[in-house]
């Protein structure tokens, strides 16, 4: 059982399910249709996004909600309330999703590194392509650490932690192979 905030669905990001969300991002979503739109002087923004955080807390009948049924929903409303426009121009942008690399490293297997980012790199592509603009990743010591397979820390995990952080840093700078921004933080990084 999934146990979740108010009564706010998961929102469904490719494979990911994003359970603990606030809804600021529908409302970059929304003022980036509206700039598309060339309607800077939009001034609903932030009653358009309450009134989607009152839909998913009150009428949402989904535990699960895809991303892209939810983006088809706002601009359903915003045809309805006249604004056509910024509804052509809204794209899909998905709440922070955190990704676990143990996980991956796990599905990779001891020492085989090369499927691991190889694995990562399709995950980033696969949730930027679904809308994700923020990732967030969890267990990087211990990702490291099954990767090198070895229950005690020691130098190898030292360098492997290194590629794992400089793979990243390299992909969150590579902004040119991303249409939007791209952030990828670690955990307990800013």
């Amino acid at each position: 059982m999934i146990s979740l905030i108010g009564n706010r669905p998961a929102i469904q990001v490719g494979r990911h399910q994003v359970i603990h969300y606030d809804t600021s991002w529908l409302g970059t979503a929304l003022r980036r249709a509206a700039t598309a739109a060339d309607r800077q002087d939009f001034p609903f923004v932030d009653e358009i996004r309450l009134g989607i955080e009152q839909y998913l807390e009150n009428k949402c009948p989904l535990h699960l909600l895809p991303l892209d049924d939810l983006f088809d929903r706002m601009r359903h409303m915003l045809v309805r309330i006249g604004c056509e426009t910024i509804a052509d121009k809204l794209e899909p942008l998905a709440p922070p999703v955190t990704l676990s690399l143990p996980r991956l490293a796990k599905d990779a297997g001891n020492g085989f590194e090369l499927a691991f980012f190889g694995a990562l790199n399709k995950e980033l592509v696969d949730l930027r392509a679904a809308g994700a603009e923020e990732i967030r990743f969890t267990g990087l010591r211990e990702c490291a650490q099954l990767l090198c397979g070895t229950d005690k820390w020691d130098s190898q995990c030292d360098h492997l932690l290194l590629e794992i952080r400089t793979f990243l840093g390299n992909m969150d700078r590579e902004r040119h192979r991303f249409h939007r921004p791209m952030r990828l933080r670690l955990d307990g990084e800013r």
